[in-house]
C-alpha cells in the first residue's frame, strides 16, 4: 500500500499542533520523574568535568548506546576516524555478543550502563569531556565532515541544538517516501528524532537534565523541551541509518505504528504502556 504524501504532511501537522495545545495544559515535563544520572561508571575512566581542556575545543564527545551491535559498530565507528577533535563513548547495555570488544578495538571508550537507551545515554554523557554532545544510534552512520557540519550549525544565532536529515540504507522505492516525510517534518518543524543524531551543546543538556528517565520517547521528549529554550536546526547533510525496523513489519505499518506512539504520548498515555505495546509488536525500539 503506497505512502502517501499529504497523509505524512497530515499526520506532522497534527503531531505539532497536539505538542503547542497540550504543553501549557498538560505539562509532561513537571510529572516527569529526574533523568537517572549515573554516580559512578562502570569503568576505569575518571569522570571529567565539562571544563576540561585536555580537548582542543570545541570538541565533541559522541554517545553510542548499544546492545548486541557488534556487526553494526564497526561500519559506525569508521565514520569517526577522520574527525577532528572528538571522543567516542560506547555504552554497553549488556551486550552478549561482544559489542564491547569490537568497540574497545576500533578505539572507543567504553563503559557499562543499566539496559534502555535514556539511561545509557545520560550515563555516557556524564564522563563526556567535551562542550558538545552528540548522540549516536548503533545502527546509524554519520556523513563525511559531520564535524564541521555540527560546529557550524551550533554557531548559528539562537540555535541551540540540532541534527542530521535522514537517509535510510534501503533501495525500496516506499522508504524515499518515509525519507522524504521525515525531513519535511524535521525542516519546517524542528522536530528531528534520535535515529538523526541529536547534537547540543552540553551545557544546555545539563540544564535540561538530561534524557527524561523513559523506556522509550525520550529523544521526542528531549527536543519538545530544546524547543522551549531556542531553535533546532537540521544540518544539511544526511546521517544513513538501517531499514531493520521497516524490514521487520513493513513500511506502511512501521510508519503508522510511529505515528501511533507519538500522538499516544502527546494525549498523556503512560510511556510504560506504550513501550508494552510497542514491544508486542515485535520490531526494535524507535
Amino acid at each position: 500500500m503506497p505512502l502517501s504524501i499529504e497523509g505524512l504532511w497530515t499526520v506532522a501537522k497534527l503531531q505539532a499542533r497536539l505538542a503547542r495545545w497540550l504543553t501549557p495544559r498538560f505539562s509532561r515535563a513537571a510529572s516527569l520523574p529526574k533523568p537517572l544520572l549515573p554516580t559512578e561508571a562502570q569503568t576505569s575512566t575518571t569522570t571529567i568535568s565539562r571544563s576540561d581542556q585536555t580537548l582542543p575545543q570545541p570538541a565533541i564527545s559522541i554517545v553510542i548506546p548499544a546492545l548486541n551491535e557488534a556487526s553494526s559498530l564497526p561500519s559506525v565507528l569508521e565514520t569517526l576516524q577522520t574527525a577532528a577533535n572528538v571522543e567516542v563513548i560506547v555504552v554497553d547495555g549488556g551486550s552478549s555478543d561482544g559489542t564491547a570488544e569490537v568497540a574497545r578495538a576500533m578505539g572507543a571508550k567504553v563503559i557499562e550502563s543499566a539496559r534502555g537507551r535514556s539511561h545509557q545515554q545520560n550515563q555516557g554523557a556524564s564522563i563526556a569531556k567535551s562542550p558538545i554532545l552528540l548522540f549516536l544510534h548503533a545502527d546509524t552512520r554519520l556523513p563525511q565532515g559531520f564535524d564541521q557540519a555540527i560546529r557550524h550549525t551550533l554557531t548559528q544565532p539562537g540555535v541551540v541544538a540540532g541534527a542530521f536529515r535522514l537517509a535510510i540504507d534501503s533501495p525500496r522505492q516506499g522508504l524515499r517516501w518515509v525519507e522524504w516525510g521525515v525531513n519535511l517534518r524535521s525542516r519546517f518543524l524542528h522536530m528531528p528524532y534520535g535515529d538523526q543524531a541529536i547534537f547540543l551543546k552540553a551545557e544546555v543538556f545539563d540544564q535540561l537534565g538530561g534524557f527524561p528517565d523513559l523506556p522509550m520517547m525520550e529523544d521526542f521528549e528531549l527536543v519538545r523541551r530544546l524547543g522551549k529554550v531556542g531553535r533546532v536546526a537540521i544540518a544539511p547533510s544526511a546521517v544513513v541509518t538501517s531499514d531493520r525496523r521497516w524490514r521487520t513489519l513493513g513500511i506502511l505499518r512501521t510508519t503508522l505504528a510511529n505515528q501511533v506512539m507519538i500522538i499516544g504520548y502527546l494525549l498523556g498515555v503512560d510511556p510504560h504502556r506504550l513501550a508494552k505495546w510497542y514491544r508486542h509488536l515485535g520490531k526494535p525500539r524507535r
